[in-house]
């Protein structure tokens, strides 16, 4: 019996009919005289292939793997030895690429195919928890740098003595929102610090917020009146990187409270505009999330995080775990997400959301 075709598993996302009919349709909008001439048109469309290319290219390759395993297995079926070990070694790589395949399925969110805007923040603690926002930085970096994603630092604070006060991160890439709002969330870290002289175990908490970056599609009025707009020095690393001019950019949104800054480009006018972009982004995660809490409290039964609670723990001693209190996800190999492996927490995330998100776990044992 033949298995089903790809294009009807994971409830039939991949359309890949559809998706090559529009394909030829951008490729006939190229072709017309004037297209290139409206820029911001024209990168919207190049987009749209980039996505499209992107999921027929993974259909093309699971399905190829499953054909090629169904063949083997066939004429294993018919005594053919070698078949059966062709078939042992090719099963991982269709397992993976069915992985990949199902992940891609979850991401049907209207921004999730948007870049992402990343934000972290030390809590409480001084120094452990700067040290460990620093982490939590470099981690998002490291998962970025090996999917080929580029990530941009346009804003950051320094901590007094060790890692970072605050950074925000801009990261470009195909499905970059869609993966990295697993992210967001109060993140608990427990271990021996190196800052204690008599080596003794603490936990420090740090948060990331991550939003979609949205497009010019999407309408976001900023009244003049509810903006405060501070200009500052940027920071550097000291000697001839330090800047003498006041380029940096901080906006104040009054009616939200959201304060977004930008000093890593060349001019005040970029740093604004930046500003601006990363602003316009966060006020419309912020309106999504006012609708979504008041439908919550409409549904019977569902279970809110509250902010300030934790989603995920690091634990480096007594024993070395890292769980998600949402999924209940575990990996006992603390050491490589802290270096960006967090592919399977992503994806643990994304079939929670969609079967409801409920917690599985409040995190008050003793993680």
């Amino acid at each position: 019996m033949r298995s089903r075709p790809p294009s009807k598993l994971f409830g039939g996302r991949f359309d890949v009919d559809r998706k090559q009919n529009r394909l030829k349709e951008i490729s006939e909008l190229e072709a017309l005289d004037g297209f290139w001439n409206d820029s911001t048109n024209a990168t919207k469309i190049q987009k749209e292939r980039s996505l499209i290319e992107e999921v027929i290219k993974l259909y093309s390759n699971v399905k190829t793997l499953a054909d090629d395993f169904e063949v083997l297995c066939e004429m294993s079926d018919a005594g053919d030895a070698s078949s059966a070990q062709e078939a042992l070694d090719l099963f991982p790589k269709l397992q993976t690429a069915l992985s990949e395949a199902e992940k891609k399925a979850l991401l049907a969110g209207e921004t999730d195919p948007n870049n992402a805007i990343v934000t972290i923040n030390a809590g409480a603690g001084g120094t452990e928890s700067c040290d460990w926002a620093g982490m939590l930085l470099r981690m998002v970096q490291r998962w970025c740098e090996a999917h080929g994603f580029k990530a941009t630092v346009t804003d950051f604070q320094y901590g007094d003595s060790a890692g970072i006060k605050s950074a925000t991160l801009m990261v470009q890439g195909n499905y970059a929102y869609g993966l990295l709002k697993s992210e967001s969330g109060v993140h608990r870290l427990v271990r021996i610090s190196p800052f204690d002289s008599n080596a003794r175990r603490h936990t420090s908490f740090s948060s990331i917020f991550v939003s979609a970056e949205i497009d010019d599609s999407i309408e976001i009025e900023v009244l003049d009146k509810d903006l405060r707009v501070d200009i500052y020095r940027s920071g550097g690393a000291g000697g001839q990187s330090v800047n003498t001019a006041d380029s940096a950019v901080r906006l104040t949104h009054f009616p939200t409270g959201i304060v977004v800054a930008c000093q890593n480009e060349r001019s005040q006018i970029q740093n604004r505009a930046m500003a601006m972009k990363i602003l316009k982004s966060r006020l419309y995660d912020y309106e999504m999330k006012k609708r979504q809490e008041a439908q919550d409290k409409i549904e019977a039964g569902k279970k809110d995080i509250a902010w300030g609670s934790q989603i995920r723990s690091y634990v480096l001693h007594p024993y070395k775990l890292v769980k998600d209190h949402r999924t209940g996800f575990t990996s006992s190999q603390a050491e490589t997400v802290l270096e960006g492996d967090l592919d399977e927490f992503m994806k643990a995330y994304l079939q929670w959301k969609s079967l409801g998100g409920e917690v599985q776990d409040t995190g008050t044992d003793d993680l």
